[in-house]
């Protein structure tokens, strides 16, 4: 039998952070990026919206230009919302890619309200 133990820290932060993007975080050119080219691309090509517990996944065609928005997206949002938990998935079968908004409680309803036009 192996056992396995670690007394490693755990890879989640002791810092809990508040429900507020701080898009101060970003200079003024990657915030202007941010909210005014990729996020409106974005939401031009987005297909879907799919209700989690936690979150929300939002369903977006499966090609290279899609994913590399959706990269620069990810990495710029979680500097501005560092309580999101952001994952990216492509389905098998050349199915579409997912973006997953999730986290602790609070965050769906911050998704909802602080993401509206993408909920549509």
């Amino acid at each position: 039998m192996v056992i396995w133990a670690t007394s490693e820290p755990s890879s989640q932060p002791e810092h809990v952070s508040s429900f507020a993007c701080n898009a101060l975080a970003l200079s003024p050119e990657a915030r202007k990026r941010h909210f005014e080219e990729v996020a409106p691309a974005l939401l031009k090509v987005k297909k879907s919206t799919r209700e989690l517990p936690d979150g929300y996944e939002f369903e977006f065609p499966a090609n290279k230009e899609t994913y590399q928005l959706l990269t620069e997206w990810a990495f710029q949002e979680r500097l501005c919302c560092p309580f999101l938990d952001i994952g990216m998935r492509f389905d098998r079968e050349g199915g579409p890619l997912w973006l997953l908004l999730t986290g602790r409680p609070g965050t769906k309803e911050f998704i909802k309200e602080e993401f509206a036009p993408a909920m549509q």
